[in-house]
Parts: structure tokens; C-alpha cells; sequence
């Protein structure tokens, strides 16, 4: 099992759900490139890519992909791209490429503070806008800390690197054939509760689990939940 984590994120947004997951599976979590103690970039590349490269290193033919957020639109691109190295989808609280976001001053703000490289900013409006339950809520200590530090790093890492899928996933959903549960908080951004169920109803034999009292950061929110579904799954 590959744990894939966010744009401003790294591996510790699985800490609350590995030990427990590591007694049912092998795991593999890792710092996508630029971000946590991955190092930056410096020539183009896709996260597709690197992962591919992760189970090339491992020699892992198939894996179970558990991808949150932006880690959950890389999940389903690479399965898109390599279905042979697929055994199984979790799709948690996740972006899907094709998908269009409609327009709103929050969001415009938020992509306003990534493209000026604005930490601080960024910072700030990830934790406002994905981070919902606020400072009371479980795990909020932890994803205030990751957010922080890979705010100051997220933009230069990207920055006129990163290369996109060219084919929007959600236009080809009927191509995933690998069993799919698509996971989303009750409280997540009303968007990625759009997304979730587009995707729930786009892959076929595809399963929706949504999580009360949950946001964005389902597994530092609501670990043991999350851990029922995925080893339900």
C-alpha cells in the first residue's frame, strides 16, 4: 500500500493512521518531490512519474493507492496511465484533473498567495479554507506545524516544474476497473464534496464514504475511522 499525501503536505499527514495500517499491509509512504525532506526540483517532472519510480525501486508490481488531495488526482492519473501497477483505489478528500472549479474570492486568494510565493499567506488560507474545524479539533497541532513548513517550499518546488496530466481524469472515470472507494469529511470544502461524488458516481462499482466531523485533513481529524474504511476497502 502507497500513501500519497497534498500540495502542502508530507508523509506525517499519515501519522495517525501507519502503525495501525502497517500490522495489515506493507506501507510505503514518501515526501513527494520538494516537499517534506524530499529534495527540490530542478528540471520538469511528473508526480506520476515519481511514484512509478517508487514502485520500480521496491520492486512492487501491483499496489493498493491511498491518495489524499492533490495526492489523491495523482492516485487516479497514474491508474489512468498504468492500470497493470493498480490493485486497488482510496480516494480520499481528493482533487481529480479536468475537474473546474468554479471562481470564488477565497480560492482566487489562496492562488493568488501560491503564485506571488507568499508562505505566510498561503499558509494562512490552507489552514482557513481546508483546516475548518479549527485549533479544537484533533490533529490540529500537527497540520498547523506540515502546513507551515511546506508553505515556505510548495511554491518554488512547482514553480515551472511540475508537468500536468493532459487528459483530464474525469472525463475517462469509466476507464478506472480497480475496486474504488472515494472517502470525504462532512465539513471538507463544499468542492471536494462535488468532486467525491462525481467520482463516486463516474467509476464503476465505486463506493462513497463520507466521514462525519471531518475536514480536509481526515487522517490527523478522524484516524480510526479512516482506518475502518481502508482496511474494510
Amino acid at each position: 500500500m502507497v500513501l500519497l499525501h497534498g500540495s502542502v503536505h508530507d508523509s506525517r499527514l499519515w501519522d495517525g493512521v501507519l502503525p495501525e495500517l502497517a500490522r495489515h499491509r506493507t506501507v510505503i509512504r514518501y515526501d513527494a518531490r520538494g516537499l517534506g525532506r524530499s529534495t527540490p526540483p530542478t528540471a520538469p517532472f511528473r508526480y506520476e512519474d515519481d511514484l512509478l519510480a517508487v514502485l520500480d525501486h521496491f520492486g512492487i508490481e501491483r499496489a493498493a493507492l491511498v491518495g489524499l488531495s492533490m495526492g489523491g488526482e495523482v492516485a487516479l492519473d497514474f491508474t489512468l496511465e498504468h492500470p497493470e501497477r493498480v490493485r486497488s483505489l482510496i480516494l480520499v478528500a481528493a482533487s481529480a484533473s479536468g475537474h473546474d472549479w468554479p471562481d470564488s474570492p477565497e480560492m482566487d486568494a489562496y492562488a493568488a498567495a501560491d503564485r506571488e510565493s507568499d508562505a505566510d499567506r498561503l499558509a494562512e488560507m490552507e489552514l482557513e479554507l481546508w483546516a475548518s474545524l479549527g485549533d479544537r479539533a484533533p490533529g490540529y497541532a500537527a497540520i498547523a506545524g506540515m502546513v507551515t513548513e511546506n508553505a515556505k517550499v510548495r511554491a518554488a518546488a512547482e514553480k515551472g516544474h511540475v508537468r500536468f496530466s493532459e487528459v483530464g481524469a474525469v472525463e475517462v472515470l469509466e476507464r478506472v476497473t480497480v475496486p474504488t472507494t472515494v472517502v470525504v469529511g462532512d465539513h471538507d470544502h463544499p468542492e471536494i464534496g462535488v468532486i467525491a461524488r462525481r467520482l463516486a458516481e463516474g467509476i464503476p462499482g465505486a463506493r462513497l464514504e463520507i466521514v462525519a466531523a471531518a475536514d480536509h485533513y481526515l487522517p490527523l481529524r478522524a484516524p480510526e475511522r479512516l482506518m475502518e474504511i481502508i482496511v474494510r476497502h
